[in-house]
């Protein structure tokens, strides 16, 4: 007689199968119904990623309005405006030999971006090393970042 358990265990399989096979699609979807709108926004996005890369805040800031709202994590309160996001980010911009911007994925629908990244700061202090991964929102208006806001899933520190 077939057990109840077997049954999930088995239906579990093609159901991971299943779905597996959806995101595919839908992964596959999403890159063809991207508007030119949307891929201009995704196209601001990586601009913004490789200024941080370059450690350029001119070039960073050339993507974002002068009035754009930053918020680092999901636990602290946004900063507004170019002067004060520069002064939150300055210090590893200005105490790291090496940034690195890995977009894992991207989304993009209408005036919001999102991405999937890995953060890496390469610090002159070797034992300060700091690897953020993490999932960026972005508020597009006007050509430009409006709104960056920071979701944190998982930081580590240490060597390089």
């Amino acid at each position: 007689m077939t057990q109840r358990r077997d049954i999930l265990t088995a239906s579990g399989g093609l159901l991971a199968a299943f779905m597996a096979s959806g995101a595919n699609s839908q992964e596959q979807s999403i890159e063809v119904d991207l508007t030119d709108g949307e891929k201009a926004n995704i196209r601001l996005v990586d601009a913004f990623c490789k200024g941080w890369e370059a450690m350029d805040l001119t070039e960073v800031f050339a993507t974002m309005k002068e009035d754009a709202v930053y918020r680092q994590s999901q636990d602290t309160p946004p900063v507004t405006g170019h002067h004060a996001i520069s002064d939150l980010m300055k210090l590893w911009v200005d105490d790291s030999y090496k940034i690195d911007y890995i977009v894992e994925e991207t989304f993009a629908r209408g005036p919001v971006v999102i991405n999937r990244r890995i953060d890496i700061y390469h610090r002159n202090n070797a034992e300060d090393h700091l690897e953020w991964e993490g999932v960026g929102l972005f508020l597009i208006e006007g050509g430009l970042i409006r709104e960056w806001q920071d979701f944190t899933m998982r930081i580590q520190r240490g060597r390089a």
